[in-house]
């Protein structure tokens, strides 16, 4: 949500290249904290499963 009001804000001032930046550093953290959960989710199916 804070990655996408500053996207629009920095498009508004015609900061293109900066919101474009901000977009992109906002995926990389939710894919981040993403991947982090999936690994969570596949060590707690291991532990259900005793693989």
């Amino acid at each position: 949500m804070i990655v996408a009001v500053s996207c629009q804000v920095l498009a508004k001032v015609g900061r293109d290249e900066q919101a474009t930046m901000v977009s992109v550093a906002g995926i990389i953290v939710v894919l981040l904290f993403l991947v982090r959960e999936l690994g969570e989710l596949f060590d707690a199916v291991k532990e259900v499963f005793g693989i």
